[in-house]
């Protein structure tokens, strides 16, 4: 069956591990789907376009189990997904179109390695950033349980300021919040290129935007970015399967390994706290970025040993994160089961 799928057991192997790790991201903070899966495609020698196209393709599986996990908690707004929709499939044709442009001129996987190394350190300093001042601020406000869940449902300051100014056509999210539409198509035409371009569902800067710019709650705001991971990741198949670029074997192997990551990271949500583990998330989206720009390096400098030390580095990376969920999960779990078994 592995040689119809064109992998070694090995390489096999590894994809589903890697996928399962992906997949409890995904589950867990509604973003980090494939932003790891196409660096480590393209580390491991895989032209532009496939590493784009397969890790698009895996978005798309992927976000459908997570995205049915945070339905039966009532966490998705389709209103507001199916209308950022229409604005992540024209930027995600876009992208591609540009991809593709570039790989007739060659330099394709450098430009797309370069775009990594920036937007993945740009997004790792942001989320490290935000979970240091986060901590602080808990130092002063942690009154209990009461006040971390008020906190986590909050919408944030800079997204009331941005909902204060009325720019018609209005839409009102299933929170009760109003947002304009203006807004909700600029995030979404931004969402879709990065999409396009970097073959990413674009979940690391979706379910940012959708939280701090265009202002739901942080579960809905997880929740939708699902969702509409789950429409930009099959646009993004479907245009790259036109194409035929798409490595069947290695999206298999991601799906088999994500299919329990995902359940297990969305369960997850219901017994840690985001702020306990979002800061080794910035950390691990530096380090990536550190392990791509080395891969780009060991291509220019024409030192195999600096790819090897890459794909470690973002392995080890996601593999210790995963951990970090886990571990906090299975603390949460205890604590929960613990006074009941008294």
């Amino acid at each position: 069956m592995l040689g119809l799928l064109g992998l070694s057991p090995g390489l096999f192997a590894l994809f589903v591990v890697f996928g399962f790790m992906v997949g409890v991201f995904f589950g867990f903070f509604g973003m980090g789907g494939s932003f790891l899966v196409t660096p480590a495609l393209l580390i491991l020698g895989y032209p532009a376009p496939v590493a784009i196209g397969s890790s698009m393709t895996f978005v798309f599986g992927t976000a459908v189990i997570a995205t049915l996990k945070h339905h039966d908690s009532g966490q998705v707004d389709y209103r507001l997904g199916g209308l950022m929709f229409v604005g992540i499939a024209l930027g995600i044709e876009g992208g591609s179109r540009l991809v593709f442009g570039l790989e007739a001129l060659g330099i394709a996987d450098a430009v797309v390695g370069v775009a990594y190394v920036l937007v993945l350190a740009a997004i790792g300093l942001l989320f490290t950033r935000s979970a240091l001042n986060d901590d602080g601020d808990e130092d002063e406000t942690d009154d209990g349980d009461e006040a971390d869940e008020s906190s986590d449902d909050d919408v944030p300051a800079i997204a009331r300021r941005i909902q204060s100014y009325d720019i018609p056509p209005m839409m009102t999210l299933a929170d009760g919040q109003q947002a304009s539409l203006w807004t909700i198509s600029g995030v979404s035409a931004a969402v879709g290129v990065i999409s396009g371009f970097l073959g990413v569902g674009g979940g690391f800067v979706r379910m940012p935007a959708i939280y701090y710019v265009i202002g739901t709650s942080l579960a809905a705001a997880v929740g939708t970015s699902l969702f509409t991971g789950l429409l930009s990741g099959g646009v993004g198949a479907f245009t790259y399967g036109r194409a035929g670029v798409i490595d069947l074997g290695i999206v298999t192997a991601l799906l088999v390994g994500s299919a329990l990551g995902a359940r297990i990271g969305s369960g997850a949500t219901a017994y840690v706290n985001e702020d306990d583990v979002t800061i080794y998330f910035g950390v691990m989206l530096l380090v990536a970025s550190a392990a791509v720009a080395l891969g780009e390096g060991a291509r220019w400098l024409s030192m195999p040993v600096l790819d090897q030390v890459s794909f470690v580095l973002l392995v080890g990376s996601a593999l210790f994160v995963c951990s970090i969920i886990l571990y906090h999960g299975a603390l949460a779990v205890r604590r929960e089961r613990g006074p009941s078994s008294v």
